[in-house]
């Protein structure tokens, strides 16, 4: 995103009970439609670790063993997040692992590395459609990396997640709006938090004012 479009000063700080260990692949990491890194950036209690390279170590991936670990990923056997969410007799806070790519990378993801294959793999209930709409999308229930986490941490924050979920999709909406205005696709009016006064779509690289 240019800068004069840039969300960075949307994007608030949310401290969370739940650790988020985004498994990012390397390619995914260049994009810039990834949504990943913005939830990373949102969340203070939150890791990336990178793969898709030849010599990745699984060591990366460690997660606190005070903590229970969770994979968000539809693979066979996943149980839905309510029923794991809470445990009679397990306070211990989640590490929540979202595998971040296309379907193909993420699906790697739970099968090679060593370390979580004996990570409970849990699923979202249905909700609302994806509001996404930079990239396609090849399961029509599927949904951006943030959308995901922000669901997720809705069920696994208690009564602070809904605030968590709103303040995430937030900065996520205003990413997705702004960035089809600079393509032409919507109108500034659909646009919820504006764009910086001055900033002309014909010309996105001029800074505010100048033609």
């Amino acid at each position: 995103m240019h800068m004069s479009l840039c969300v960075c000063a949307l994007i608030p700080t949310l401290a969370t009970r739940t650790t988020l260990l985004l498994v990012l692949h390397r390619t995914e990491d260049k994009r810039s439609t990834n949504t990943g890194r913005l939830a990373t950036e949102a969340l203070s209690n939150s890791r990336v670790v990178l793969r898709g390279g030849e010599n990745d170590e699984d060591e990366a991936l460690g997660w606190s063993p005070e903590t229970r670990p969770l994979l968000l990923f539809p693979a066979e056997g996943a149980v839905s997040l309510h029923e794991l969410a809470l445990i009679p007799g397990d306070d211990r806070p989640v590490t929540l692992i979202v595998p971040d790519g296309n379907w193909r990378q993420a699906s790697k993801v739970h099968r090679r590395v060593a370390s979580l294959r004996e990570v409970p793999c849990v699923t979202l209930p249905l909700g609302e459609p994806s509001v996404y709409r930079l990239r396609s999308e090849a399961h029509a229930t599927g949904l951006a990396t943030i959308e995901a986490i922000a669901r997720a941490l809705a069920i696994l924050e208690g009564d602070g997640g809904p605030a968590v979920e709103s303040a995430l999709l937030g900065v996520f909406r205003a990413m997705v709006e702004r960035t089809l205005w600079s393509r032409g696709t919507i109108d500034l009016r659909e646009v919820t938090d504006g764009v910086a006064p001055g900033v002309r779509r014909d010309v996105p690289w001029a800074r505010p004012g100048e033609s």
